[in-house]
């Protein structure tokens, strides 16, 4: 920056004045190089001279300002330091600066496939919710910061209502939307991390238990009467055995038509007479029947009774159920390492 301060010329011009007048007492001294170190001074501190204003950044971005917005936003620690020296220390500012390059980020990742990750549970006022939150890697899927993400994500979901995503991802968390907080973690961590969907089951009459399998496999059961704690582990069943319907009348018409016809297939041309047919396919179906209802089959902890006759003694009656797992449905990207160093090579 320029000066144009008179006292800082006059300044700098008294010990210019000092010299020349040293020269003056010094014999021999030529004239001329009186003159020309005059002139080189003269010039040197002048109000048109052009000054380098050392940076006040430096000086105000310390170590606890740093560790101060690292901690507010998440971000590294030489990300940190760079955007408070950018802006003189100011932390807001950098804060907001942080922000707005981890939506950019965030934006850019969107694309990539993200089939990993975990499911989270909450529950409110007798609704049990499941959260499906999604990553790029199973190693991130175990940190510390996206579990605690997804855990925000699920009790933020009760608390809403609703299994509506994008209403979700409005509803404000710590200060922020739930979005803003997504955002400042692909910031963070530098994967695609998406919230998928909701799931839940329950109000403040029926009873509701929620059952999570290394995070991967969650499970809500929804019955009359009973406890949570026998719901809890009915969902373990269902997370083990993983049947299609709660009961029979929950078997979709056409399902059993459609397996009624494959069975009797199977037996046409046994050259049996029609009545002996239909026996052996009403008991095949009943056979297919108890696979494929929860409470018709073998409940898997004891193994001595089928679930509905649990539920039976503990004077609980089933409504239904929900099963998800992690990044069922998505098609995962098959990396092929022949493929990609035929492509380096080939200049692709």
């Amino acid at each position: 920056a320029k000066t144009e301060d008179p006292s800082t010329f006059l300044s700098a011009y008294r010990p210019l004045s000092s010299l020349l007048h040293s020269i003056h007492h010094i014999p021999n001294m030529k004239l001329s190089l009186a003159l020309v170190l005059t002139a080189a001074s003269v010039s040197a501190f002048s109000p048109s001279a052009t000054f380098t204003r050392p940076s006040t950044s430096l000086n105000a971005v310390t170590t606890a300002l740093i560790k101060e917005l690292r901690e507010a936003t998440g971000a590294g620690m030489m990300d940190c330091k760079k955007v408070l020296t950018e802006f003189d220390g100011d932390i807001d500012a950098a804060a907001e600066e942080l922000r707005k390059k981890g939506l950019a980020q965030a934006d850019k990742k969107a694309s990539r496939v993200a089939a990993e990750g975990k499911i989270a549970m909450s529950k409110v006022d007798g609704k049990s919710v499941l959260v499906e939150v999604n990553c790029e890697t199973d190693f991130v899927a175990k940190d510390e910061s996206f579990s605690a993400f997804a855990n925000s994500a699920a009790e933020a979901a009760a608390k809403l209502g609703s299994e509506d995503v994008e209403a979700l991802m409005a509803a404000s968390v710590d200060g922020g939307s739930l979005e803003d907080a997504r955002a400042g973690l692909v910031s963070k961590i530098g994967e695609n991390i998406q919230v998928r969907r909701v799931v839940s089951r329950g109000s403040g009459e029926t009873t509701t238990g929620s059952y999570i399998h290394m995070q991967k496999i969650g499970v809500v059961v929804e019955i009359e009467g009973g406890t949570e704690e026998l719901c809890t582990d009915v969902a373990m069943h269902v997370a083990a055995m993983n049947p299609p319907y709660a009961t029979k009348d929950d078997v979709p018409s056409e399902d059993v038509e459609k397996e009624r016809e494959f069975l009797t297939s199977q037996v046409a041309d046994s050259g049996k007479p029609a009545d002996i047919i239909q026996k052996m396919v009403d008991g095949r179906l009943n056979k297919w029947f108890s696979e494929s209802c929860l409470v018709s089959q073998q409940y898997v902890k004891t193994n001595d009774r089928t679930v509905g006759k649990l539920l039976e003694e503990n004077g609980a009656k089933m409504i239904g159920f929900t099963r998800i797992a992690v990044g069922e449905g998505i098609e995962k990207k098959e990396d092929n390492f022949a493929e990609e160093v035929a492509a380096m090579a080939a200049g692709k």
